[in-house]
């Protein structure tokens, strides 16, 4: 047990250390940022093109880090013989890709929440079609830059990561400004009139997909390189988020019907987790849909997990060693 803690330690530090990780989150931030001053003259649809743009750009941009993580911390470890040093220890390969799943999904949940909190602030700056609170995106942008100053400063003293320092800046500083942004008023002539309550539940479900693929890549990363990696991945994405439209239709040849049948249980669905169209229409979200979201994507976890450790125990790894 004390071996799958350090390795989860271990690989959760590894992924907010990589210089990519932390470039996609502030790419992310900067980009939630800017969508208000995007939706401005939109005729009341500045709400909706602020809650579309931030949950896209969160799942996006996640799915984009879940990989990079998985290729970074389990296939380049098998490239460089780091994980032959492991298991010459009393290390089970089992134990070892859990806790690698384990610290992957820590990290991801870092980056989720940082990107779902700047969506609460620009939900708060598109304060009307017209105009902006450019106060409050003044003191958004000041905030990241603070904490990428802080990174910069600590590696400058003690040579410490400028990634993992200013994303945990960023994780004390955005949470604080979302938390600030309830106590401002809302404008008489506000057109931001989704329920923040319901956002909060559409941004937990961007979690749920976010670790879904999380788990997903870590799987593929015991057999797959990181561009070949990142294609599968974007291929499941892409027909998951298709699947209920193509796969679950008749189409009058039983042999097709079964084969697409097979394929619609087999991959995601990722529109299941994708409720900005809820949101926009002022339709509640249950939360009975939230329990049940939360089983099916706890259930396709723990079917990717089981699947990668039967991949990796049979895996050889000195072949890929590059010396």
């Amino acid at each position: 047990m004390l071996n799958f803690y350090y390795i989860t330690r271990n690989t959760f530090r590894e992924c907010l250390r990589e210089p990519i990780f932390f470039i996609l989150l502030v790419t992310a931030l900067v980009m939630i940022g800017l969508f208000p001053s995007m939706c401005l003259y939109v005729f009341r649809e500045q709400a909706k093109l602020v809650v579309d743009s931030s949950l896209a750009t969160t799942q996006a941009f996640g799915l984009v880090a879940a990989v990079l993580c998985a290729g970074h911390t389990i296939s380049r470890e098998m490239r460089n013989g780091t994980v032959l040093l492991l298991m010459s220890k009393p290390v089970y390969r089992c134990s070892f890709i859990l806790a690698k799943i384990c610290g992957i999904l820590l990290a991801l949940i870092i980056f989720v929440l940082i990107c779902n909190c700047a969506s609460l602030v620009a939900l708060k700056i598109a304060k009307d079609q017209f105009w902006l609170n450019y106060r409050l995106m003044a003191w958004y942008y000041v905030l990241i830059l603070v904490a990428v100053l802080f990174g910069g400063w600590r590696n400058f003293q003690s040579q410490r990561s400028v990634a993992s320092n200013a994303i945990f800046s960023l994780l004390i500083l955005i949470p604080l400004l979302a938390v600030a942004c309830a106590f401002i008023p809302e404008a008489q002539t506000s057109t931001a009139k989704i329920s923040k309550i319901n956002f909060m539940k559409a941004q937990v479900l961007i979690f749920y997909s976010v670790c879904t693929m999380g788990t997903i890549t870590a799987a593929l990363s015991t057999r797959l390189d990181l561009v070949p990696n990142m294609t599968v991945s974007a291929v499941i994405f892409f027909l998951g988020m298709l699947s209920g439209y193509f796969l679950n239709l008749d189409s009058g040849n039983a042999f097709i019907n079964s084969f697409t049948g097979l394929l619609y249980l087999i991959l995601p669905n990722w529109q299941f987790f994708w409720l900005a169209d809820a949101l926009v229409t002022h339709q509640p979200i249950p939360v009975s849909y939230l329990l049940w979201a939360s089983v099916n994507a706890l259930f396709y976890m723990a079917l990717c997990a089981i699947w990668a450790v039967v991949l990796f125990q049979n895996r050889e790894m000195a072949r890929d060693v590059q010396m």
